[in-house]
């Protein structure tokens, strides 16, 4: 079943009631609405004058639904998540730490390559092949040393988006803004099916910022990324103007984890597809696979 995303923009009371999310509007005559708990994969909130009981929270934990907070600048800032997302949680945990240092090169070696692999699609997709990314992709070596990852990104966003001075920054200029939004709700999804595999999404195979408290998430989301550059570029050759992030936009954006995605040939909601994603790093800590499921841009 697709999980809903809910995104709360406006003041509003959250509380739980019989397994049920109820949502109430003291400041308004708007009817409460409620939602099953179960169906939720994600609740986004936004507004300042928004009340979520401690009753809401546990519910929200113990069924794995992600909660997103933002900032005054209405983006993404904080992730909610269970600290025990799997009832092998102890176990998952030790393979993770256990890691071997060949093991996680490796695994670095199929993401990247995966994510260039993605970003050639898309740039086919847009009539804008660069032959290099397919050399770039055939030749990444264990753990990346000579990081093709950066290059093949340099290539991409030069070649991706036909604007003035545009680069790839948190602080540039748009459509950035729309790339991180999207990453961030993107960053989110990872998060939360690293939970429920069992892992720890601050242990990375590849980042490790001390500072960076979803360094694994930020590993494992990379070949996403070409999926959301997908929806932003849709976006923004419908309208080039794209200085604020608005709430139409927003809502395009939170349909990131319901857009279709193919994996060995089936399609399947991008949410289920990262769960497929961590569930195979799972194997591949185990023993019992070598790789690691990603999507294919376009299929």
């Amino acid at each position: 079943m697709i999980k809903r995303t809910l995104f709360f923009g406006n003041p509003a009371y959250l509380s739980s009631r019989q397994e049920q999310l109820l949502v109430t509007f003291p400041h308004s005559d708007q009817a409460e609405k409620s939602i099953p708990i179960e169906d939720l994969g994600m609740i986004v909130l936004e507004h300042p004058q928004l009340t979520v009981t401690h009753a809401l929270l546990t519910k929200l934990s113990e069924h794995k639904v992600c909660l997103v907070t933002c900032n005054a600048q209405h983006l993404p800032e904080g992730i909610l998540l269970p600290m025990q997302g799997h009832t092998e949680h102890t176990e998952r945990l030790r393979l993770q730490l256990q890691a071997s240092l060949p093991l996680k090169k490796n695994l670095w070696q199929q993401t990247v390559t995966a994510k260039i692999r993605n970003q050639q699609a898309h740039l086919k997709a847009r009539g804008k092949s660069i032959p290099r990314l397919d050399y770039l992709a055939k030749e990444v070596s264990s753990g990346d040393v000579e990081n093709h990852e950066a290059q093949a990104a340099a290539i991409y966003w030069q070649s991706l988006f036909e604007i003035p001075d545009f680069t790839r920054s948190q602080g540039g200029i748009p459509p950035n803004n729309l790339l991180n939004y999207g990453y961030a709700i993107l960053r989110a999804i990872i998060a939360r099916a690293l939970v429920s595999s069992g892992f720890l999404p601050s242990l990375g195979i590849w980042h490790r910022n001390k500072y960076n408290a979803f360094c694994l998430a930020d590993d494992i989301m990379e070949p996403y990324r070409p999926l959301v550059d997908h929806i932003v570029y849709e976006l923004w050759e419908q309208d080039p103007n794209l200085s604020e992030l608005s709430p139409t936009l927003k809502k395009e954006l939170l349909g990131i984890p319901a857009m279709d995605v193919r994996m060995q040939g089936h399609k399947s909601p991008l949410m289920v597809a990262a769960s497929r994603t961590s569930h195979s790093l799972y194997e591949c800590f185990a023993g019992t696979s070598r790789k690691i499921l990603y999507p294919d841009y376009g299929g």
